[in-house]
């Protein structure tokens, strides 16, 4: 390990000691971690909070195999030591990383592959809000679905950190995009982000929407948090050769859906899960990110969207916040 600075040996994080509501989230003091080979240590300045957090904390998120049992999947924050195998060059960069837990802290170890420089173009809290959102949308949007130039597009939870990366990547690569919202003030919130067209789910019909939007030709791709219900729902919403995938499951892990439909019309259901995914693939989709993506961020055209931040020590009041459900954009966990 090279160490750019003298490390102390404890720090202060959100790790704790058993599921619950979040009253649970509360600092403690941790050793500071080491990088292993091929990985960083940050000094974190900022931290995303995503629902995936609030599900570890229930106790519902298992944790994948050898993840630090610190919350937080996003960071930004100054590289401060690297491990074996590690370019010293990347000692004093300002990265944002992608990590399977531990950012919640004062320091954290990211691999190296999943970090991104921070242009000047962003804040360090904007920089922690960018990496889970954009590596989920990315590879579901516009990998699994292969949305692409000229598609009309629809996103469930239009003003959540994924919709409105969603919203923003979709203004970027020439996508229509049709987002459902909880109330009239998202519905605006939406539009005023770049939204095409935003459903208040609770006032209309998300489906007979997307069928008059679309002139009843249906969408291209759904990108889909809900899960349960709603799937078979969603598939009306879909052109012939549509792709659906699924994130989460927020309504339920099952669906029955209408096969003889799906295959009539050729439809693909698809998802996937970032977490456990392994480093190499990762690194692979930070690689296409700093050469697509990245660009627009170093020139000020993608910044995601920031609803509101909280000191490290009330990660509890970022969680009660993000349950109630009322955030436009990201949740920030600041570290000053």
């Amino acid at each position: 390990m090279i160490l750019s600075e003298t490390m102390p040996d404890a720090m202060w994080a959100i790790d704790p000691e058993g599921a619950g509501g979040p009253e649970v989230l509360v600092p403690v003091r941790r050793p500071v971690p080491a990088p292993e080979p091929g990985e960083v240590l940050l000094r974190v300045a900022a931290a995303g909070v995503n629902r995936p957090d609030v599900m570890q904390r229930k106790g519902l998120y298992p944790m994948p195999p050898g993840a630090p049992s610190i919350l937080g999947l996003e960071v930004a924050g100054e590289i401060v030591a690297v491990g074996e195998g590690v370019d010293e060059v990347m000692l004093g960069q300002p990265v944002c990383a992608l990590l399977a837990g531990g950012g919640y802290a004062e320091y954290a170890v990211a691999p190296a592959g999943q970090c991104l420089p921070v242009p000047h173009a962003l804040t360090m809290i904007e920089a922690a809000a960018l990496p889970e959102t954009l590596f989920t949308v990315w590879t579901n949007l516009f990998e699994r679905a292969y949305a692409s130039e000229g598609d009309t597009v629809l996103v469930h939870g239009g003003t959540s950190g994924i919709g409105t990366m969603a919203i923003m990547l979709g203004g970027l690569f020439g996508l229509t995009t049709i987002v459902t919202v909880g109330s009239d003030a998202k519905r605006e919130a939406a539009l005023a982000l770049g939204a095409d067209h935003a459903i208040n789910y609770k006032t209309a019909d998300f489906v007979e929407e997307v069928r008059r939007i679309t002139d009843g030709a249906g969408v291209a791709a759904v990108l889909d948090m809900v899960g349960g219900d709603y799937v078979p729902r969603n598939l009306k919403c879909l052109a012939e050769d549509g792709r659906h995938v699924s994130i989460a499951v927020q309504r339920g892990a099952e669906a029955s859906v209408p096969l003889f439909e799906i295959m009539r019309r050729r439809l693909t259901l698809t998802g996937s899960t970032l977490r456990p995914r392994d480093g190499q693939f990762k690194a692979l989709v930070a690689d296409e990110l700093q050469a697509n993506v990245w660009p627009h961020v170093e020139a000020g055209r993608l910044k995601p969207v920031i609803d509101r931040t909280f000191p490290l020590a009330d990660a509890a009041d970022a969680h009660r916040w993000m349950e109630a459900g009322d955030h436009v954009g990201k949740i920030v966990l600041t570290m000053g």
